[in-house]
Parts: structure tokens; C-alpha cells; sequence
């Protein structure tokens, strides 16, 4: 498998997705993982599903415990939720993993169960969806606690002319817009040496609002490659000639997503993240895209919820709620999978604090 091959096969689908592209894979190939492929056709030799794998090789305990693990982000893809082909698919899956003698296998397909809220008037739920979860079930696949993508997202509808687009949005976000724009706000593509920075707003981010990132290297390695393939781009939001946020956005196919989002504590009554997305939004539409994907939203849409603020935000700039079936686990070895989901989440987070105490570092030494 080539890249141009693989790609191509990633863009027949209605739905493809960036995560399941050559890039991602090489980029994870660069950070401990092996990427592989499988492809499901029909007797036509026509492609009705595929999954970019990723496995590797993880130890534990000073190397007494070894544990393989095999990951499709966002796969597999398919071209409609066609019953035998769904089986043949699970069924291939689980062979595989046991050949590959992994601890389990990681799935999370964007097959969406409902569009809208949960319980509102407008919701719309896929019957088809919820029939492939319960064929999960069956074929002894569990809903996985270790989500790693968003479950749950707010999609826009790039189709429309940009006055309808703004016409869609909240009242507050179209006026914080032209707030932004008003008080001096500008945005600009951002090129490859502008990557740094944009790394150390979002290293400011994290710190910030409580979450933990990689080192600087992985995201330029990610930012860059996807640049160079005109699959991304970065954005920036200056005012009085200084960064004070921005953005990456992937786009692949129709569909393009808000991936990464950063802003300082500098200027932000001047709303530079109501314009930033506008004018992500509009280039995204430029290049052809139809959907743009906001890229995340709660799991229980409810106020307690640690993503409700976001979500808010971007339910204001006139997007609609997508659910989806999340991930799922095939425990292949169960005494070893038990292991990994109990027992390393524990060892993981002493790592965690580790990495935060040494952000917490480099933001010093960069202030």
C-alpha cells in the first residue's frame, strides 16, 4: 500500500476522515506506532469498507508486562451499513487481532446514532446505528472506557451562502464577530514558522485550562506535514500587531474539522475566537467543504458536563448536535486487557502529573 492508493481508497467513502488518512499514520509511525491497512470489497470487487490499523508494542512495570494494542482512529469506514458486510467486518477484525496477539482492538467508526439533542423535538435517530452497536455486543465487543476521540461533536452546514450562515448563528455570536472585527481584530493564514508560536499559545492554553499536550515537536511534525499535503491550516488572530490566538484546521474530502484551538489572556474582550472560526468557516467553504466539524461536544448534555462552555460556544455559531456510537474494545487476551484498563490508567496518571509540573516549567522559562 502506497500513499496516493491509500488515500484515494479514503476518499471513495461518503464520510472519510483525516484520522484515517496516510498522513496520521505516518506521523504515528514517527511516534512508536505501526500503521497498517484492510480493505473490504464485494463480489463486483467493488470497496465496501476499510481501516487504516495502528498497533504497537507498550511496556510496563520495568518491561515485566508487555502489552500489543491495535487502534482504528475514526475506522473503519464503510460505505453504508450494509448487515453482511458489517459482520464480515467485526468478524475480520477480531481474527486479526488475535493474530496480531494484541490485548484488544480499538475501534471508534464515525457511524452516527442521532442528530440533534437527546430527547428534543428535532432529534433524529439512526435505527441503522443502533442495530451495529447491538451486532457489537453480540460479537463480544465493549463499549470502551478510553474514548481517545470526542464521542459526540456539532457539526455546520458549509452548503449555504454566508449571510445564512450567519443568520444561523446566535444573536450574541454574530455581534461578538463584528465586535472582534470592530476592536482591530485580524486573521491570517499562519505558514510554517509561525508554528512555534502557535505552540506556545497553545502550551499557555493547556496550562490554563487544566489539560495536558505533548512536547513541541509532535505538533510541529503534525502541523507541518498536513500543511505541505494542503490538507490543514493554521490561523492566527492578532490585535495591536500581537498573536492572541488561533487554530488548526484539517480538511479532507467535503468535510473539514477544527482540530486544535489556542488563545493567551491578552485582548479577550475583542472576541478573537468568534472571528477566528468565522474565517476558518469561510476558508473551509472556499476549498469545497460542506461540513464543518466542531469537534467535540458532551458525552451527557447537561451543565455539569467539563465541555458545556464550549459546547455552548459552538452550538452559538449555529451547529448541530452529532452523536455517535464511540469506541469499542475486542479483548482479545481478557486477563491482560483487565490489566490495561484498570490497572495502567493508575500508573498513567502519576505521568500525567509529571508532564503537568514540567509544563508548568517551560511556561516560566517562556514568560
Amino acid at each position: 500500500m502506497d500513499r496516493k492508493t491509500w488515500n484515494e481508497i479514503v476518499l471513495s467513502f461518503p464520510t472519510p476522515h483525516f484520522l484515517q488518512t496516510w498522513e496520521w499514520g505516518e506521523i504515528k509511525e514517527k511516534y512508536g506506532w505501526k500503521k497498517d491497512f484492510l480493505v473490504w470489497k464485494d463480489e463486483a470487487g467493488q470497496i465496501q469498507a476499510a481501516s487504516m490499523l495502528l498497533l504497537r508494542c507498550m511496556s510496563f512495570l520495568r518491561g515485566k508486562v508487555s502489552v500489543r494494542i491495535c487502534y482504528s482512529p475514526r475506522g473503519p469506514l464503510f460505505m453504508n451499513l450494509d448487515k453482511p458486510i458489517q459482520q464480515k467486518v467485526l468478524s475480520d477484525l477480531q481474527i486479526y487481532a488475535k493474530e496480531q496477539k494484541t490485548v484488544f482492538l480499538k475501534i471508534d467508526p464515525e457511524i452516527v446514532t442521532a442528530m440533534g439533542m437527546p430527547r428534543e423535538l428535532d432529534e433524529k435517530i439512526s435505527e441503522d446505528a443502533i442495530e451495529f452497536q447491538n451486532d457489537l455486543k453480540r460479537h463480544g465487543w465493549i463499549f470502551s472506557s478510553d474514548q481517545i476521540q470526542f464521542r459526540n461533536t456539532v457539526i455546520l452546514n458549509l452548503e449555504r451562502p454566508e449571510d445564512e450562515m450567519l443568520a444561523a448563528m446566535k444573536q450574541k455570536t454574530r455581534y461578538n464577530i463584528r465586535l472582534a472585527q470592530k476592536k482591530g481584530v485580524r486573521v491570517r493564514i499562519a505558514e510554517p514558522n509561525d508554528f512555534p508560536l502557535i505552540y506556545q499559545m497553545y502550551l499557555e492554553t493547556s496550562t490554563r485550562d487544566g489539560f495536558i499536550i505533548r512536547e513541541q515537536e509532535y505538533y510541529l511534525d503534525v502541523w507541518n506535514l498536513f500543511h505541505e499535503q494542503d490538507m490543514a491550516r493554521g490561523f492566527i488572530a492578532e490585535a495591536d500587531g500581537e498573536a492572541i490566538a488561533g487554530l488548526f484546521l484539517f480538511y479532507v474530502g467535503k468535510r473539514a474539522w477544527y482540530f486544535y484551538g489556542m488563545s493567551t489572556n491578552q485582548h479577550k474582550e475583542k472576541m478573537p475566537n468568534y472571528l477566528l472560526q468565522w474565517e476558518a468557516m469561510r476558508f473551509a467553504k472556499s476549498k469545497g467543504c460542506t461540513v464543518y466539524d466542531l469537534w467535540g461536544a458532551p458525552d451527557d448534555f447537561n451543565e455539569s458536563d467539563r465541555l458545556w462552555n464550549v459546547f455552548r460556544f459552538k452550538q452559538g455559531l449555529g451547529g448541530e448536535v452529532q452523536r455517535t456510537i464511540g469506541a469499542w474494545d475486542f479483548p482479545a487476551r481478557k486477563g491482560l486487557y483487565f490489566f490495561y484498563q484498570q490497572v495502567l490508567p493508575r500508573l498513567l496518571s502519576v505521568n500525567r502529573n509529571r508532564r503537568r509540573k514540567a509544563m508548568s516549567v517551560e511556561m516560566k522559562q517562556n514568560s
